[in-house]
């Protein structure tokens, strides 16, 4: 190893990626090959997967020792992945970029984030140029969302998944933040560290399946403004006082109508209006409650994944 050339970590979580691991695998060690002047390393990080990517992993290491690789004692999530990823890497890294084993971001930027950190930049974000590849429903979806956890006040890197670059003091500082509920997307962009941007073009998957389907991309969306915004709560209170006044103006109603001896009718407005209170009380309880949760999980202090395995 030559030690005056920094070290680059690429973390890659996989899940049932056997499939494509080969591939990634032979396009980044073309992209390490292209960077003379840096020592590259891969390490897998196999998140519980059910087919034979730990399997793939070992014999890749067999034939390879810059491929490195930890496998989870179960399925942690990708988020948890990520950052087993980057602890196992810190040590021995300058830098470290995460990216997806699907194929579908542009490793060849690897290359320019690599000059942009070597100018000083902590962390180097990858960002799409454009969705054209996704669906409709996919891009607008993707384009609500950026826009809502702006409203909601979380700073994120638009159009910006967790294709990156960091140094090891940005990787350090990351650690630090001991969060169950990870949404790595809000929580690098506070660490304040000088930071930079590539665009590529995201390309189509070439095999396998995708891991992230409607359900979990509605549940990260939502464990990410949930862990960085107290808005949510602000608006069931504002919701309450909006109901109180209106429950206010009704009673006012209700005694001028007394008092002109005038027959109150309306049980299907009443009804409609019980439902209707009923149902934002409601709302107002599971969305406080979502927090207390999130509480609930934080105070125990559960590690967020176990290693059971290593290719090191």
């Amino acid at each position: 190893m030559d030690k005056d050339k920094p070290i680059l970590a690429i973390v890659v979580p996989c899940y049932n990626e056997a499939e494509v691991l080969r591939q990634t695998t032979e396009r980044l060690l073309a992209v390490l090959g292209d960077m003379e002047d840096v020592e590259g390393r891969i390490l897998y990080v196999n998140d519980g997967s059910e087919d034979a990517t730990w399997d793939l992993i070992g014999r890749l290491h067999a034939e390879d020792k810059r491929i490195l690789g930890i496998s989870l004692a179960a399925n942690s999530g990708h988020q948890s992945a990520l950052m087993a990823g980057l602890a196992t890497a810190m040590p021995f890294s300058d830098f470290i970029v995460t990216i997806d084993a699907d194929l579908q971001d542009d490793e060849t930027v690897i290359k320019d984030m690599m000059q942009l950190a070597m100018k000083g930049n902590d962390i180097v974000y990858g960002v799409r140029s454009s969705r054209a590849s996704d669906t409709w429903f996919k891009r607008t979806t993707a384009q609500m969302f950026y826009r809502l956890m702006a409203w909601m006040g979380v700073k994120t890197v638009y159009n910006h998944a967790d294709f990156r670059l960091m140094s090891r003091r940005a990787v350090q500082a990351l650690l630090c933040y001991e969060e169950r509920n990870l949404f790595l997307r809000g929580i690098v962009p506070m660490l304040g560290y000088r930071s930079s941007q590539v665009e590529y073009a995201r390309k189509k998957r070439r095999a396998g399946e995708s891991k992230y389907p409607l359900g979990k991309m509605v549940g990260f969306a939502f464990d990410g403004i949930t862990s960085f915004s107290m808005k949510l709560v602000h608006m069931v209170l504002w919701m309450g006082i909006v109901f109180l006044l209106t429950a206010l103006g009704i009673a006012l109603w209700v005694f001028v109508c007394i008092a002109q001896q005038k027959t109150i009718t309306g049980w299907a407005s009443l009804m409609l209006s019980v439902w209707l209170c009923s149902g934002c009380v409601l709302i107002g309880i599971g969305i406080v409650g979502e927090y207390v949760g999130k509480i609930y999980m934080e105070v125990k202090h559960r590690p967020r994944y176990n290693i059971k395995d290593e290719r090191l």
